[in-house]
Formats: structure tokens, sequence, C-alpha cells
């Protein structure tokens, strides 16, 4: 079991621009643990509840009806990529989940400020939605997003602009 304590200290590890990203996919036992497809959609829920009222609120549509289709594809994304059913074939169009996810976000100016908001947003939800996970499942799947989202950061300090390459050697077995 995990506290509220123990999930706010998950720590959030600063984007080194043109550094090689290696990451860890979810367990399956984080989906599991989580409740499955409805602890997953649950979980989700919250945080884009939370993220509506965030400071990266603008990066989400301000229409409720066009938001809930975000919670329901990304709650589909996080399904699958968490070993549940394959939910999110569709949307990813025959690529890698992964790799598509990170040229989703190439659309926007995702900065490092964002990327952090982005996961103190979700380590809220994880603290209202998944005290009864495994805290070590929960760090695995932390280092996923941890990890995974610095891919997602393309606008820099200095005014640069880098965008992530993704190999699927990225992912450590």
């Amino acid at each position: 079991m995990a506290t509220p304590k123990e999930i706010f200290a998950l720590p959030i590890d600063p984007v080194i621009k043109g550094e090689r990203v290696h990451f860890t996919l979810p367990p399956a036992r984080f989906y599991e643990e989580i409740g499955g497809e409805e602890g997953m959609r649950e979980l989700m829920y919250a945080f884009y509840d939370k993220i509506y009222e965030s400071e990266i609120a603008h990066f989400f549509p301000q229409d409720e009806a066009e938001f809930e289709q975000v919670k329901i594809k990304n709650s589909r994304f996080f399904i699958q990529i968490c070993g549940g059913p394959k939910v999110y074939e569709e949307e990813a169009q025959g690529m890698d989940l992964n790799e598509y996810m990170i040229r989703v976000h190439d659309d926007f100016s995702i900065t490092e400020k964002a990327r952090v908001e982005w996961l103190g947003t979700m380590r809220e939800a994880l603290a209202a939605k998944a005290t009864h996970v495994d805290i070590e499942t929960l760090r695995a799947f932390w280092d996923y997003l941890n990890s995974f989202s610095k891919l997602t950061v393309n606008s820099f300090a200095d005014g640069s602009v880098c965008y992530a390459a993704y190999e699927a050697g990225d992912i450590v077995p």
C-alpha cells in the first residue's frame, strides 16, 4: 500500500535537451492493482479533472464535450500501455504507442515547467486514487511517467526547440 506522503515524494527528474531517454513500460501489475479498466479510468478521469484546473489547462479543449473525448482517449492509452486490452490501436494508426504519443505532443510547445505541472497533477491523482496500490508497483508506474514525459518536452528556456528522437530501443526491457 502506498501512502500519500510516499506518492508526493516520487521524484521528478530534470530534462536535459538532447539526452537519450530510456524508459521501462509500466508493469501489468499496476493495471491489475489499480483495478483494471475501471480503476484506470477512475484514475485518469480524476487526473484530467485536476488538469482542467491547472496551469496547463490551455493545452486541452475548453469545450466540455471535447475535453470528455480527451479523457476517454487518454484513458485508453494508459489502459493499453499498462498491459490492459488493446483499446488504443485505432488512434495509434499502427504506430508504436509510445512513439505515437510523443509525436502527438510535437504539435504543442511543451516546456519543462508544463511537464512538472503535468507530473505534479498526476501525483495528486495518484494520492487520491492509488493508495491501495503497492508502493513498489506505483514507483514502477511513476518511473515510466517520469522518464517518458521527458520525451514530450520540446521548448527550452534558452528559446530553442528540440523534438525528441525515439527508437524502440529506448525502451528498457
